[in-house]
Parts: C-alpha cells; sequence; structure tokens
C-alpha cells in the first residue's frame, strides 16, 4: 500500500461508486472520492472494540500534509482511549447557537415575558451567535466576552453593554446548572459600564421648544408629544394598539402582559392626548403609531433629528417620564397617584401595601393627568397659563 501524493489525491479519477483510498504513511487515514469527484478525509479507528470514523474534512481546503497532522492527533486521542468522533458530536451539539436555543425554549420562555424574552433573544443571537454560533460553548473564554463587552462601550452603547453583561451572565449560570459547561467565563467578568440614576427632567422652556420641534416630524413626534402628556414607557406606547384604545372613555387598557412590571394598566387620556391621537394617520389595523404597518422604529436617527430641530441635546426620552412626574408633584398631584400613574409598584404600594391596598385610584389618575395635559398645553401655547396647583391624594 503506497502513501498518498498530492498529485495522486489531485488526480485519482472518481468512479460510479464511493471510493476509499488509504494513506500508506498513515494507517487510519483515507482518502473519500465520490461519484461527483468530490474529495475529503477521514480516520477509521476504534474505540471499546467498535470501529468508528472520523471526518476531517474536504480536499482542497485540507491538504494532504494538514490531513495526516490531523489523522494523527485523532489517533492519538483514540490511543489514549477517548472517542474523537463522539467528542465532536458532542460539541456540535453544545454549540453556541444551540446552547442558546436551548435557553431561551427553556428558561427563556418560561421565566421571562413575552417583552423580555424578545429582547434576550434579540442580544443573545446579535452579540453571542452572530460571533460564536458554530464553536463549542465551552470553549468562549472569558478574555473574549470582556474584548466583546470593551467594544460595545467603544461604540458608544455602554447601557447596551451591560444588558449584555447580565444575559449572558443567566446563560453561563444555566448551563453550568444543567453540567453543559463545567465553569462559567463569566466569573469574574464586571459589568463593563458604570450605572448611575438619571435626575433630568426638562424644564417647562425646554418642553415648549421640543413640544413644537415634535410636531413637526410626523408620527414619531407624536409619540414624543403622547409621552410627554402620559408620562408612560417608551416601548408601550410605540407598541399601543387600537384595540388598547376606547376613545369613548378616553382611556388607554393595556394587558399584563405588554407592561414591565406584569401589572396590567390603564392610562386615562387628557383631552390633549385625544386630540393627538384623533388626529393621527391610520396606516395600520393594529398598531396606532405606524408608517408602514408595524410599530415605527429608528429611534436613534430620529431623537438626533428632533435634537437637531430644537436645540436641546443632553436629554433621553425615559427623561420625559420623570419630566411628567415631576411635573405632576409640582402641581400638587400626591405621590401614590404619580406611583398609579407611571404603573409603579414599589414606593408607596411596596410590601404589604400592596398587598391589602385594591383601590385602583382611576378618578385621582385621570384628574392628575387632565391637570398635566393642561398645563403642558399652556406651555406650549403662545400665551402661556399659569398652572393651578390642586391637591390629589
Amino acid at each position: 500500500m503506497a502513501k498518498l501524493t498530492t498529485k495522486a489525491v489531485e488526480t485519482i479519477k472518481p468512479k460510479a461508486v464511493r471510493q476509499e483510498i488509504p494513506d500508506g504513511l498513515l494507517p487510519g487515514l483515507y482518502l473519500i472520492v465520490q461519484p461527483s469527484g468530490a474529495r475529503s478525509w477521514a480516520v477509521r479507528y476504534r474505540h471499546s472494540g467498535k470501529p468508528r470514523k472520523h471526518t476531517l474534512g474536504p480536499f482542497p481546503a485540507i491538504n494532504l500534509k494538514s490531513a495526516r497532522e490531523l489523522g494523527t492527533k485523532v489517533l492519538r486521542a483514540a490511543a489514549e482511549g477517548r472517542d474523537p468522533t463522539g467528542e465532536k458530536q458532542e460539541q456540535r451539539a453544545n454549540s453556541v447557537e444551540k446552547v442558546v436555543a436551548q435557553f431561551l425554549a427553556t428558561h427563556g420562555q418560561r421565566r421571562y415575558r413575552p417583552r423580555t424574552f424578545q429582547e434576550a433573544q434579540r442580544l443573545l443571537r446579535q452579540n453571542l451567535v452572530a460571533r460564536w454560533g458554530n464553536q463549542p460553548i465551552a470553549s468562549i473564554t472569558r478574555k473574549q466576552l470582556r474584548d466583546m463587552l470593551e467594544q460595545l462601550v467603544a461604540n458608544d452603547t455602554p447601557m447596551l453593554a451591560n444588558r449584555v453583561h447580565s444575559i449572558i451572565r443567566k446563560l453561563f449560570g444555566w448551563a453550568v446548572e444543567h453540567e453543559i459547561v463545567a465553569v462559567s467565563p463569566c466569573t469574574g467578568l464586571k459589568a463593563p459600564a458604570e450605572e448611575s440614576s438619571r435626575d433630568r427632567i426638562l424644564t417647562d422652556a425646554e418642553l415648549r421648544v421640543v413640544w413644537r420641534a415634535a410636531g413637526q416630524m410626523g408620527v414619531y413626534g407624536t409619540l414624543v408629544q403622547l409621552l410627554i402628556l402620559t408620562g408612560q414607557r417608551r416601548g408601550e406606547m410605540v407598541g399601543l394598539t387600537w384595540s388598547e384604545i376606547d376613545l369613548d372613555k378616553r382611556l388607554i387598557s393595556l394587558p399584563r402582559e405588554r407592561v414591565k412590571n406584569d401589572h396590567a394598566h390603564e392610562i386615562p387620556l387628557s383631552p390633549q392626548a385625544v386630540d393627538l391621537i384623533e388626529a393621527l394617520p391610520r396606516k395600520s389595523e393594529r398598531y396606532v403609531l405606524s408608517l408602514r404597518g408595524g410599530p415605527i422604529g429608528g429611534f436613534g436617527k430620529l431623537k438626533a433629528r428632533l435634537d437637531k430641530t430644537c436645540g436641546v441635546t443632553d436629554w433621553v426620552l425615559h427623561d420625559l417620564r420623570r419630566t411628567a412626574a415631576s411635573g405632576m408633584a409640582r402641581l400638587g398631584v400626591g405621590l401614590p397617584v404619580i406611583e398609579k400613574v407611571l404603573n409603579h409598584v414599589s414606593g408607596s404600594f411596596a410590601g404589604v401595601v400592596g398587598i391589602y391596598q385594591r383601590h385602583d385610584f382611576a378618578g385621582e389618575k385621570r384628574k392628575a393627568l387632565e391637570l398635566w395635559g393642561a398645563h403642558v398645553a399652556g406651555v406650549v401655547s403662545d400665551t402661556p397659563a399659569k398652572a393651578k396647583v390642586v391637591k390629589l391624594r
């Protein structure tokens, strides 16, 4: 049995049946020639008394020299009592892509609310699967993860880096618990960016220019104005559907699966908010804030355009929620009412109070939002009116 040569590998003619041509230099190494002419390498060995075949890969991607080197490693592992083919199959079963899918299908769908699940899925697929999808998850190192997180910070997305850090810690913790990996590479890996609570609120003067600039930006501008008037979360308003609005009752009703804290939430609409919604073009049978059938997106570019138009740049959309809360407090609305408007379950309604307190504050919420809406209308009008201060407890 002669040893194979590169010329022989290249010139061997295919036959009507599949051929296995042994290499005389490395017993166990075979060149596989398919009837189509395709060539690949394989190693045959025995494990626990049974014949096994280990595929190395195609020729010419793997040349003769490389095939012998890889084959030698496989045969050495077999001589040590290991099963390289079984190990390869296990690695494929525990690839990053497959483990992420398993984590989402079991842990994620069982423990996460729909919106949280979608966000976890997006973060893992974009930042882990896109980079290392086919690699064994056990091969991912702390350095690889740290480099990835630091790159996100360098791309001016530090909070995204922190969100990714949080979800990969959960993923690898779950993988350790289920004996997929022995040790989590996230051990000792700190969040890449410091987070501090924001205290930014817009002044009435800033609110005026932001409102007016938003009025020139179509549906996106309407979203901004609704966030100002209602004090709600951006994601909950972006996903607003026509079925969740009753304009006769002037009320938005969000089911529990659509809100962050898993508590169904009713939002009374001030006359100003009703006017905004009624003026919207109906671009979707389902979504209220829509341009092409689905909910609007592209908030980064739109926010940059709004900043350029109004000249106020050091704020984010979530600051409008804090602005509305602070504004209502300034007008005399009590903290428990404000927390109900915001659908907070901590603060005044934490612990035992939250268990036994069942008053829904519907009337108080309506008065508070109508008072705030009137204040905003006065601020943004050509002749701002003096705000009326009342007590709502």
